[in-house]
This record gives C-alpha cells, structure tokens and sequence, in this order.
C-alpha cells in the first residue's frame, strides 16, 4: 500500500493542535464544575443534582479528610463490583438477551467485574458472543461512567491538597463523583454518541440480523450422526461433508453510547472483539480521528484543570507541554518503525509502509495515531492488531503504558501521576541545589516523597512481578501464542495493560485461563487502588502544610528548563525499571528481524 508520508504528518500536525485548541476552554469549564460554580449547564442540570443529593442524603457543605475519601472511594467499588459480578453470573436469566448468552464462568466474571471496576476494561472474551445488552448497558457501560469519574475525583483531591492551606480537608467524593457523571461525562457523552451515529455507529436493541453472502463460500467439515458423534468413513478416517455458508449473522446492540464513554472516560475495550477496528464501532476515517480525539480530550484538559483552580496558568500548561512532548516523540518513533517496516516481507516483493494488521481505511497514520492515543492515556481501545506490529512498532506502546501511562495518561489518573513525577523532579533538583525541595508554595518532604514513589513504582513492580511468575509457571507458558521474545512481550504487555489499567492487548496470548484471569485481577486491583489511596493520603498531607513564599531560591516549575528535566526523569525511571525486560523481548525480536530470522 502506497503511504503519502506528508498527507500523514499534516493529519497529526493539524490532530494535536485543534486538541490543544480544546483542552483551554474544556480545562478550564472543569475547574468550575468542580469549584461549584455556575456553569452554561447550570440551568439544565442543577435541578437534577441537587434533587440526587436530596435523595442520597447528600450535604453538599460537609467535607473528608482524605481517609473518609478513600474510605467512600472503597465503599462505592465494592458495590458496584458485586453488583456487575453477580449480573454477570446471572446473565442467562436476565432480561435484553437475544443471543441467549449464558453467565459467565466465576473466574471470567471475577476478572471483568473487576477490570471495569478500576478503569481497565481488560476483555478475555468475546463481546459480541458472550456479552448481552443488559450486561453491556448496566453492568459494563455504567461501569465506565463511574471509574472514569472516580478517577477524576481523586485528581481533583489531590489538587484541592496542593492549593489550601492548613487545612483537614480534601472535598467531598459524593459531589465530585456526582459533578462529574452530571456535567461533564453524561453531556460530552451524548455530543459524542449523537456524531457516532451520523458516521454508522449502530445503537439498537435488535437481534442479530442475518444476512445473505454477495460470495457464498464452502468447508469441509467432519460428518456427525444424529447423537453428534464422529462417522468413520474408508480406512477409518473421518467422514467429510461440504458445508456451503450462504448467510452471516450481523450482531446489533447500543454501540455508539458504549462507544462514546468508552473513549471519552478512557476505558478501552469495545462491544464488539475486534474493538475499534469493527466498521460497525468505527466505521470512517472522520470517526476515527474523532474517537482519538474523545479518548484524550479530558486527559489533555486536566493540567489546564489544575492550572486554573490553582490559579497559575502557566502550571498547567507546563504540565501539557511536558505530555505532548513525549506523545510526540512516540508518535514519531511509532510512524517510522511501521514506515520502515519488516524487511523479511519486502524481500518479497511487498513495498511500502507495513500494513499488516491494519485497516486500509485509516492507513498508517490514522492507525499510528490511535495506538499512541491509547497507550499514552489508560484507553485500551484499539483500531490495529499491536500484536502485529513490528518489534519496535510494537515498543512504543507498550513503553508508554509501562511508563505509567501520564502521557496524558487516564482521565484523572494521568494528572496524579503526572504530579508525582513532578513532585520527585523538584525534590531531586531540590537536592541538588541545595535547597528544601518546593512545589507551589508547599514543601515536599518524606511523607510526598513516598506517596509519590508508591504513585510512580507500584504498576511497574507488579508487571515484572507477574510477568516473572507466568515464564515460569507451566500455566502462564501454555497460554502464550508464539514463543521466544515475542511471547515474552505478548505476557509483558498483559501484565503492563492491567497493573496500568489500560487494557489492550497482544492478540496471541490466551487470557482466558484460571491463571491469568486471577492474575492479572490483582494486578488490575493493587494497579489502580494502590496510586489512588497514595494519592489521596498525599493530597491530605499537602493540604494541611502552611504556604511558603516563593524566594530566589525557589525552582520554577512554569519554565521550559523543568518542562525538559520532568521529561528527562520519566524516561530515567521508565528505562531503569523496564530496559532489562524491553531488551529480551522486543529488541531482541528486532535484532532477530533485521537478521533475517
């Protein structure tokens, strides 16, 4: 397939700056809903929220320390995991079910009930074959509005820490959550399910439609009696019939509101198993630059979130800068590995970009463009195989969810972590300047430094945990597709989607199993409540410091010189923690490719 290498970079060029474009006036719509201020929406939705807070008995004024905000966080996680576990395992008697799927196994159950809890939407199954639509809408979809608010909750929590004063207080996670499905998920939601539709996103609650082949095609099969037992033909071999497919089932289902929270709250996953990559899911090269911009336009608006409740606008954006910068950077490094392509298919006479795996539809910067979006935000929502990328093609994303996934990393999820990359970065240069370390008027002392640590390691030392434990365990071995490095990466990259809560994943390991249904749900539990309760106890103790301020000692963090060294610290951390295992898997695997091998 002919690429125009320049019709490519101009896409990007032009994606990123109308993002930047939108992230200003989203960011900062954000920092009023969650100060409480009055909104363009107001007059629609305020009577609505206030009746809800009527109904839950709600007192808006009364504040959480931050441990009755992890302790309501905890609270409301375990209701609706038991809630979508059990509609789970009760889905074949449950109403909206046209395929007649049955429940779920416990294990499957488990490990879903739990992916959609944390903001993951790890899928080891097959959506349009196991899921129904009630267990799609009420189970899963509202899932995904919930985790994706909870996360911004705690962001939020962690703001409000680093910008009162003495004080006890963090917020009240009910009317953040409650703000945040309201007026900013729910109304963004339906914009965006609304333009879905216009593109050929199904919504509907029909049955499966069968429809006739234009190319009827033909398979032999083996012969079965009427018990459904073998028939044993001449020489006791199987018995053959032909078997002609004349018609196809077309599944249906309410894919364009899944579809929209799916990238708006980056939950990843999809209705359908090959996820963004189905026609039925993104069906246009409009609607797919359209569904990566909804996967990152909350992430990206966040630091201008930030910036404006801390009142220092050149915070947030610096914040921004430092994201973009590495986007770009692994969208360049992403482009040219699949450009470049496998040099053992051009000795074959195929030239041009490697295609393999993709959707000519989107061609290679439309497909590029969406494994950076996913990967740098805690999405998971794919449009190409990544298990079919070239081993360096393949590299970039899963470096990037391995760094943590703040590049812009999950709506919430990102910004915390993106802060606590910040807070190691002006404590190192505190240190080597000589100076108690400082960040907006607080000083960051022992009780940040380890918050912080907790925040940054905690994915990255369950990866290599896990990933350890499956290569020598027969259970994790059996499920691997391929062997050799790229079945060390394909395990690698499991175990960095769900302790990172990101969710896609290398197509040829076999995630359906006992082992690694349990695995990687603790992996998805400790990924996401271990950095959130950090973040939260951090947020308290922040909160409580007095202000100091700034003297001509003190680091500016609005400057490009820290824009660079943030940069710089998470690339040192990413490449301490995971070059080791990068090096065995795909480096390797490249050094193999370009070998011949």
């Amino acid at each position: 397939m002919h690429v125009n290498v320049t019709v490519d970079v101009v896409q990007i060029v032009v994606f990123l700056v109308i993002l930047t474009l939108l992230a200003g006036p989203l960011g900062r719509y954000m920092a009023r809903v969650y100060q409480g201020e009055r909104t363009f929406l107001t007059p629609v939705i305020g009577a609505v929220e206030r009746l809800f807070y009527r109904v839950c008995g709600i007192e808006t004024e009364a504040e959480m320390d931050w441990k009755q905000y992890a302790a309501s966080l905890l609270i409301f996680s375990a209701i609706g995991f038991a809630v979508t576990f059990l509609i789970l395992m009760l889905q074949g008697y449950l109403p909206f079910n046209p395929g007649r799927f049955p429940g779920f196994s416990w294990a499957l159950a488990l490990n879903t009930a739990i992916s959609f809890l944390t903001n993951t939407n790890w899928q080891a199954y097959s959506g349009e074959s196991a899921a129904s639509y009630f267990t799609q809408v009420f189970a899963l979809m509202v899932h995904q509005f919930y985790s994706a608010a909870a996360g911004m909750s705690i962001a939020i929590a962690l703001i409000r820490g680093i910008i009162r004063r003495k004080s006890g207080t963090i917020g009240n996670f009910w009317v953040d959550m409650t703000r945040g499905v309201l007026y900013i998920l729910l109304p963004l939601s339906f914009l965006f399910a609304l333009v879905l539709v216009s593109q050929g996103v199904i919504q509907n609650f029909s049955p499966y439609k069968q429809v006739r082949l234009l190319e009827p095609y033909s398979y032999e099969n083996p012969k079965l009696d009427a018990n459904g037992n073998q028939i044993t033909g001449v020489q006791g071999k199987p018995a053959m019939e032909t078997v002609t497919v004349t018609h196809q089932a077309l599944p249906m289902g309410p894919v364009a509101a899944q579809e929209a929270i799916k990238e708006l709250g980056t939950n990843g996953g999809g209705f359908f198993n090959a996820n963004s990559a189905h026609p039925l899911e993104n069906p246009t090269p409009l609607s797919n630059v359209l569904e990566i911009l909804a996967l990152l336009i909350i992430s990206a608006s966040l630091p201008i979130t930030f910036g404006s409740m801390a009142g220092k606008k050149r915070q947030g954006w610096a914040i921004y800068a430092a994201m973009m910068a590495v986007f770009i950077i692994a969208t360049g490094m992403m482009y040219w590995a699949e450009y470049t392509g496998n040099p053992l298919v051009q000795r074959l006479g195929v030239q041009g970009a490697y295609m393999e795996g993709k959707d000519v539809r989107f061609g290679l910067g439309g497909s590029v463009l969406f494994s950076v979006a996913t990967t740098s935000t805690a999405c998971g929502a794919v449009n190409n195989m990544h298990d079919s990328l070239t081993p360096l093609g393949g590299m970039v994303p899963l470096t990037l969810i391995l760094l943590g996934e703040e590049v812009f990393g999950g709506v919430g999820s990102g910004l915390y972590t993106m802060l606590a990359f910040v807070i190691i970065s002006v404590f190192i240069s505190g240190l080597m300047i000589g100076r108690i370390p400082e960040y907006l008027g607080k000083k960051i002392e022992a009780t940040e430094m380890w918050m912080s640590v907790i925040i940054v390691l905690t994915s990255g030392i369950l990866v290599l945990i896990f990933t350890s434990i499956a290569l020598i365990t027969r259970a994790g071995v059996s499920a691997m597709g391929n062997p050799g490095p790229h079945g060390l990466t394909e395990v690698l990259y499991a175990f960095a989607s769900t302790s990172n809560n990101n969710g896609s994943a290398f197509a040829g390991l076999n995630a359906n199993t006992l082992f690694y249904n349990l695995t990687t749900s603790i992996a998805m539990i400790m990924g996401r409540f271990g950095p959130a309760i950090a973040t939260l106890a951090m947020a308290g103790s922040l909160a409580k410091k007095k202000y100091v301020p700034p003297s001509p000692g003190t680091l500016p963090t609005d400057q490009l010189t820290f824009i660079l060294w943030l940069v710089s610290v998470i690339i040192i951390v990413g490449a301490l923690t995971f070059f080791p295992a990068l090096s065995l898997g795909p480096i390797v695997e490249h050094m193999m490719m370009i070998g011949g091998r």
